[in-house]
């Protein structure tokens, strides 16, 4: 019995079986990428370490809207303070709409239900913080900690190890 395979058809075969393999790759990554892109919006926070590189966080604040970029640097100044005032803290993390949303009004942040990460602890924070204009600098500010926040409240806040 002859073969019924040619080169050209077994080459074309291999092309779509090729083919097909990479179409489904990219369909499942085009289906995993949403899920992604929404965890990276969510990790998406100052974060800080023991010294402030302070020309290259205003350069990241500046691409910022107006709003995002008052939260941001209100979340900063928290951190910077706890760090400052309560060194048994050593904050990474900021998240000032945690467990409440924010309220924004007049270059004010009211944050009420926030909660900062310090040692891969999460702790409640609220905060008022108060910027002048557009040269981003911090003019008042008051804050407030709270508990400790248990880890499996975290998934629910938003917040992560």
């Amino acid at each position: 019995m002859e073969c019924c395979w040619n080169k050209d058809e077994a080459e074309l075969r291999w092309i779509y079986g090729t083919g097909m393999h990479l179409l489904t790759l990219a369909v499942v990554v085009a289906l995993a990428a949403p899920s992604a892109q929404a965890r990276a919006k969510r990790h998406k926070r100052v974060k800080v370490k023991d010294h402030f590189d302070i020309e290259r966080i205003e350069k990241s604040l500046a691409k910022l809207g107006p709003e995002e970029r008052l939260v941001q640097l209100c979340d900063l100044a928290a951190m910077q303070r706890i760090r400052k005032e309560k060194p048994d803290y050593k904050p990474d993390r900021a998240v000032a709409d945690a467990v409440k949303p924010t309220v924004i009004a007049d270059n004010t942040v009211k944050a009420e239900g926030g909660a900062f990460r310090s040692n891969k602890k999460w702790y409640a924070l609220s905060y008022d913080c108060t910027a002048s204009g557009t040269d981003m600098k911090v003019v008042k500010f008051q804050y407030e900690i709270g508990d400790e926040i248990p880890e499996n409240k975290w998934a629910s806040f938003g917040l992560w190890e």
